[in-house]
């Protein structure tokens, strides 16, 4: 409870309509529980907004209602949506465009979420997001070969301020205790045990095995890394945006136009030239699928092609050449100038 006191000051909530996505599992319902007690004395006006993602048939439906019955047990206003992940997925037009049911799952909580949250006049939403959560983001990322940005792991606000983690320093077994000194009842997914997903073999073997050969304190150590991660990538990335202001524009025709001076190494060195590939491929939608080969193609391309040339890149990009500069979008049937 102290920990969640500290992030809802730390994170300026006092006074808020906080919306808590609640899934039905142990993490979000202690945070509901939590955020309950602390209402009167952080002026909080708590709701529960759950996302029914319609992947386990009878057990999905059970998950809504056992939410719906939580919510009613602290008289707390709640909502609820039904999304499809898999016709998101059968609807993708291209193998390249289609996401796995479990990004589709995400993309389509995160959107549901906010709507729900609209609807309930609350602001900003809280999710049950725990320090395990943080350090299996990590390492996962780590072990993909994540640059720098990636090991800032998970914020604890979103950039756009509508989502806020409070319980990133709170360890699963600390809620875990806090649930059962409650005598709380949740709902247990099957599917964060299936050794089919990364995460879930992550969780059972890896991050235990660091935690009790390496060093005890292994959630705080990646923690504190990835927190000061993302203070540096945040102290950065004011310096990239104004590089960016200076060398990027859009047209008419809605694609980047970027200036094609001053990409040789000893103007712009390799680490701000690669921020910048990236910075222009998430303005153009496409930072989930980019890897570092791909970064590194469109510096090089930056460096060194002439007018005429293009490269693909994920997403439908294509980046191209010509006498006025670079041009960075989807489709370029002309070679119009910026």
């Amino acid at each position: 409870m102290r920990a969640v006191a500290a992030a809802l000051q730390a994170l300026g909530l006092e006074g808020c309509s906080i919306a808590v996505a609640c899934s039905g599992g142990v993490d979000s319902i202690t945070l509901a529980h939590a955020l309950h007690q602390l209402a009167d004395r952080a002026r909080l006006r708590i709701s529960i907004v759950h996302v029914n993602h319609s992947l386990r048939g009878a057990e999905s439906d059970a998950d809504e209602a056992f939410v719906r019955d939580f919510a009613a047990s602290l008289a707390l206003p709640f909502a609820a949506a039904r999304v499809d992940p898999r016709a998101l997925v059968q609807g993708a037009a291209t193998s390249r465009s289609r996401p796995t049911v479990q990004e589709a799952a995400r993309r389509l909580r995160a959107d549901a979420l906010r709507r729900l949250a609209v609807g309930l006049g609350a602001d900003p939403i809280a999710t049950a997001h725990t320090a395990d959560d943080q350090a299996e983001t990590v390492l996962l990322r780590l072990l993909r070969g994540s640059g720098p940005e990636g090991l800032g792991g998970i914020p604890e606000r979103s950039l756009d301020g509508k989502v806020v983690r409070p319980l990133l320093r709170v360890s699963r077994a600390d809620l875990l205790d806090y649930a059962r000194a409650h005598g709380f009842a949740w709902r247990e997914d099957p599917s964060n045990a299936n050794p089919h997903y990364a995460r879930a073999r992550l969780r059972a073997d890896w991050v235990p095995g660091l935690a009790r050969h390496f060093n005890p304190k292994l959630l705080r150590a990646i923690g504190d890394l990835a927190e000061a991660q993302r203070r540096e990538s945040e102290w950065v990335g004011a310096f990239v945006e104004l590089e960016a202001s200076r060398r990027f524009a859009w047209n008419e025709a809605g694609q980047l136009c970027i200036d094609a001076k001053g990409w040789e190494p000893d103007a712009t060195p390799d680490a701000l030239a690669r921020r910048l590939a990236r910075l222009a491929l998430h303005r153009l939608g496409a930072g989930r699928d980019v890897t570092r080969a791909h970064i590194d193609r469109i510096v090089r391309f930056w460096r060194t092609a002439k007018p005429g040339r293009s490269i693909e890149l994920p997403g439908g990009l294509e980046l191209a050449c010509d006498a006025q500069g670079f041009r960075f979008g989807r489709h370029l049937p002309s070679r119009r100038g910026c």
